[in-house]
């Protein structure tokens, strides 16, 4: 045996594999046809051919958001149909700051690194005007919590626009929004298969058929989920605070919840009416 072939051996035995790694930990990344547009560690993807100078710049940034233990990767075939379907006036970011085992840190920790990095895109391209947020499962929680923190109320200065913008919503029956988030107009907040109320095990989980005693169980196992199982069963009493999901169903301290959806010209919550033995309310 020759000396190195030894050596590869003990290299090999002592390398140790954690779960963790098994999982995918792609980054972020943007899609839009005008240019590829890299963000963060991830790569970017060009849609729609033709010659980007010539394109005016795309003004509506889309936020996609994946679910827990997911990835940007969850929404590339997405983002690609979204730039297929309007080249020139959207840009599709596809967010990487929450995949894999951090889905387990809990909505709060999730919301406030999405936040920053929602902050970081539209500071790079500042021809953006509009922001709409797309969300799967666990997802759609972390951008309710982020955009009460992106959410910006509105000014005694624009009082006057905004008394014209809203008469002009009304008469065209659209809904009445106020404020900006992040600085851009609010277009539409869609949710697919969210937890929105979370869980306090009425019989509120079809996959454990109402069984009192599973339901017990999967409450004490919530912390196989981290901080984030914590939130979806409602086991987050801290200082006397309600749990998050309940402060979240209101503008609670310094955090306009409600207010920052309801800036949204367009809010929608999709979830499956059979066939879905997983989700909660």
């Amino acid at each position: 045996m020759a000396p190195g072939e030894g050596g590869e051996k003990k290299g090999r035995r002592r390398r140790r594999w954690l779960p963790a790694a098994c999982l995918p930990r792609p980054g972020c990344f943007t899609v839009s046809a005008a240019d590829e547009g890299p963000s963060g560690s991830g790569s970017g993807a060009d849609e729609g051919g033709g010659d980007g100078a010539s394109r005016r710049a795309p003004t509506h940034l889309i936020v996609t958001v994946n679910g827990i233990v997911g990835s940007a990767e969850n929404w590339g075939y997405a983002a690609k149909h979204f730039i297929r379907k309007h080249p020139e006036d959207v840009v599709v970011h596809c967010s990487g700051c929450n995949s894999a085992t951090r889905t387990f840190d809990g909505v709060d920790v999730m919301g406030r690194r999405l936040a920053e990095e929602v902050i970081s895109v539209v500071k790079c391209r500042p021809e953006l005007q509009k922001i709409s947020f797309v969300a799967h499962s666990l997802g759609g929680l972390i951008a309710r919590y982020a955009i009460a923190l992106l959410y910006e109320p509105t000014t005694q200065t624009d009082c006057h626009e905004e008394y014209e913008k809203d008469v002009n919503d009304a008469r065209s029956n659209q809904p009445m929004g106020q404020g900006k988030i992040a600085g851009l107009e609010p277009m539409n907040f869609i949710t697919f298969a969210t937890p929105h109320l979370g869980t306090r095990s009425h019989k509120q989980m079809p996959l454990l058929r109402g069984s009192y005693r599973l339901e017990k169980m999967a409450f004490g196992m919530s912390w196989l989920a981290g901080r984030s199982g914590k939130h979806l069963f409602l086991k987050d009493v801290e200082d006397e605070k309600p749990p998050l999901l309940l402060q979240m169903v209101t503008d609670y301290g310094d955090l306009h919840f409600i207010s920052a959806l309801r800036s949204f010209r367009r809010c929608v919550a999709y979830s499956n009416v059979c066939g879905d033995c997983i989700l909660v309310p």
